[in-house]
């Protein structure tokens, strides 16, 4: 009888994993167009999203999520893609929102691209951080993840993590674990910024510009819209009658490859930091003073 027992109580929780959990690589299922779905353009199993002087483009979740992680394999803007940026971001609602983003500035042909990296929590972003990538982003697909628990936000590209950003609650800096999030990408013109600080324009000349995916997945948590974001932490949280793989105890802090893997990208590739930026911070900002490879 006990046996019987365990097994119906290993089966209900596998029931509710499963009903929380979305695995997914098909665009329909998981996205759908928000802005100029004429510009977003299907070849099979390829999804481009285009640029020109008339509008950019952009797609979200269908549902939004609470902890896990969320991938997709980019390719991006070819050749003279000064003024573009290309965005992959995790966001939820509201003016206290928080939001992981992944932002791909373009640049004038042979120059390097550079990704931006930014953490909103409770509405409050300015952490940037910038990057030259190690490989050309625009000649083959990549995998660009986020992954999400109660204990880290940690951001990769092609599994090897870039950026971390550690729950520091316990020294009464805010943690974004509270509200679910959507997940979006999108293509615009941002010539005022984007390429040297705004020095370098877009050429509309090159138009149209693409952004190229061909995989999505999405293995977190889903959240009913019914249920208040208090109930749906619980919800995607690990109790006893079930277990979740991002709780699992060797994914609350990074192991010591990756953290070997960060120390070189931080050291190598790393050509901004808002840590490091007295101008803008004469005070250095309290998750900086704690933790040191952000």
């Amino acid at each position: 009888m006990a046996k019987v027992s365990e097994f119906l109580r290993l089966f209900v929780g596998l029931v509710l994993l499963g009903m929380a959990v979305a695995v997914s690589s098909k665009f329909d299922q998981l996205f759908q167009s928000t802005w100029a779905s004429d510009h977003l353009v299907h070849q099979g199993d390829l999804l481009k999203l285009k640029l020109d002087n008339h509008s950019g483009a952009a797609f979200g979740s269908k549902s939004k999520y609470m902890f896990g992680k969320v991938t997709i394999q980019l390719k991006l803007v070819e050749g003279d893609s000064a003024g573009t940026v290309t965005a992959f971001y995790m966001s939820s609602d509201g003016p206290t929102h928080n939001e992981f983003d992944f932002e791909f500035l373009g640049n004038t042909t042979g120059e390097p691209y550079s990704i931006q990296t930014n953490v909103y929590v409770n509405g409050v972003g300015n952490r940037e951080q910038r990057l030259d990538l190690w490989f050309d982003p625009t000649k083959d697909f990549h995998s660009y993840s986020i992954f999400w628990n109660q204990r880290q936000v940690v951001f990769l590209i092609d599994e090897t993590p870039i950026r971390v950003h550690t729950n520091m609650e316990h020294k009464g800096i805010p943690y974004p674990k509270d509200q679910p999030m959507g997940v979006y990408s999108s293509i615009w013109n941002a010539d005022d910024w984007a390429t040297q600080g705004g020095r370098v324009k877009t050429d509309w000349s090159h138009a149209p510009f693409f952004a190229s995916y061909k995989s999505f997945e999405i293995k977190a948590c889903e959240c009913l819209v019914s249920v208040a974001a208090i109930e749906n932490s619980k919800r995607c949280s690990s109790s006893v009658d079930r277990k979740y793989w991002w709780d699992e105890p060797t994914l609350s802090v990074l192991n010591l490859h990756q953290i070997h893997q960060l120390m070189w990208v931080r050291a190598k590739h790393m050509v901004y930091d808002y840590c490091s930026d007295t101008a803008r911070f004469p005070v250095t900002p309290a998750e900086c003073v704690h933790h040191h490879h952000q």
